[in-house]
């Protein structure tokens, strides 16, 4: 039986998609026996899309290309958690590649039920191989709540996992039973990072570093970013997924006053207000929160 899906969820990344896919196969062929692949592709019909289609006919049996095009973003991840067929689930960008035997020992990791019900996640390398990032500060700077940060003990590959506040999501995992989904009614992208922690740290679970999950997450895009992205859908986000948790929202519109926004934060704060008020019963689960 299968273990674990990769699930990866691309708009017009083919390249991104093919290499993360075939470096899969190519580089962690001792694990790859128990690993499901699951590409979400959200613009199937651009020329991006079809070269991903003929690219599925070299795929696995076990492994499935589906069209995702009803609605676009961040949220659409959820969708990899509900068609995972396996007991364990890692999510990854469609341009990031993992570290010889990470995935091996992820797999490992699941079989021991380490640290049931966490959130787990890797030190990203940077582009030297040197260095990298264990974890986000929970602090707001250019318009994102988090800067990234290096915990010395992400170093050693050999260390224990240990707590993190937040870090960027182009790799997280957990079990499928213990998602708790990004709230559905994100749009566009961004905002997620830290309301996904905070959500886990709520339900009593914990947000850990393995050192030994690393990643490498192309960032530059010398052709564009393909997809829309836009302070109003990221601002949207936090709001809504502050009102959603409980948290305070004026340092959210402190800061994007910073960023010369003000003129646009009382109608985002309307929407978001009316969003969580019209929805709030489908976006917290009682199982899963207390009171704030």
């Amino acid at each position: 039986m299968n273990k674990l899906t990769i699930g990866l969820l691309t708009y017009d990344d083919f390249d991104g998609a093919y290499f993360t896919v075939q470096a899969l196969r190519l580089y962690h062929p001792e694990a790859m026996d128990e690993v499901e692949l699951l590409i979400l592709d959200n613009h199937p019909s651009s020329n991006h899309g079809h070269a991903l289609t003929r690219f599925s006919a070299w795929l696995r049996p076990q492994d499935r290309l589906i069209p995702v095009d009803k609605q676009t973003g961040t949220a659409q991840r959820n969708l990899i958690f509900d068609l995972a067929r396996t007991p364990a689930v890692l999510c990854i960008d469609s341009h990031v590649l993992l570290a010889p035997h990470a995935l091996a020992k992820l797999i490992a990791h699941f079989d021991a039920d380490a640290t049931p019900g966490a959130l787990l996640q890797g030190p990203l390398i940077l582009d030297n191989l040197t260095r990298h990032y264990t974890h986000f500060e929970p602090k707001w700077q250019a318009g994102m709540w988090g800067i990234w940060a290096e915990d010395e003990r992400g170093a050693d590959l050999n260390r224990p996992p240990f707590d993190i506040p937040s870090q960027g999501l182009g790799l997280f995992a957990c079990r499928k039973a213990d998602w708790l989904g990004f709230n559905p009614a994100f749009r566009g992208f961004g905002g997620e990072e830290g309301y996904i922690h905070t959500k886990y740290h709520q339900a009593g679970q914990r947000t850990l570093c393995l050192p030994w999950l690393r990643w490498l997450h192309r960032f530059e895009r010398p052709n564009g970013i393909p997809y829309p992205i836009n302070w109003e859908d990221r601002i949207f986000n936090y709001l809504l997924g502050h009102l959603e948790l409980g948290l305070p929202l004026d340092p959210i519109l402190e800061h994007f006053r910073t960023l010369n926004l003000q003129n646009i934060l009382p109608k985002l704060l309307a929407q978001a207000q009316n969003t969580f008020q019209s929805h709030q019963t489908k976006l917290i689960s009682p199982q899963h929160f207390s009171p704030t």
